[in-house]
């Protein structure tokens, strides 16, 4: 779901997408990009690639929860 995130900003290259996936290889980063626009979330676009319509929509459903996961982990800090 960190690419969906990151694409929500915005469209995104795929080096871009590399350096915000730090520890994602290219082979899994490219695997997980043919996952999400198999599933119609994720597009190529002259500018990278870019959520969807319908990525949209999930990035806004997964928000709340990775708001409140942000909030929940400061008690362990």
């Amino acid at each position: 779901m960190g690419i969906v995130w990151h694409l929500y900003k915005g469209p995104s290259t795929f080096r871009r997408l590399q350096a915000y996936c730090e520890s994602i290889s290219p082979t899994t980063l490219n695997k997980r990009l043919k996952e999400l626009r198999d599933s119609h979330l994720v597009k190529r676009t002259v500018d990278g690639y870019a959520l969807t319509q319908q990525g949209k929509e999930l990035y806004e459903l997964i928000e709340p929860l990775g708001l409140w996961a942000k909030e929940w982990a400061k008690n362990f800090n």
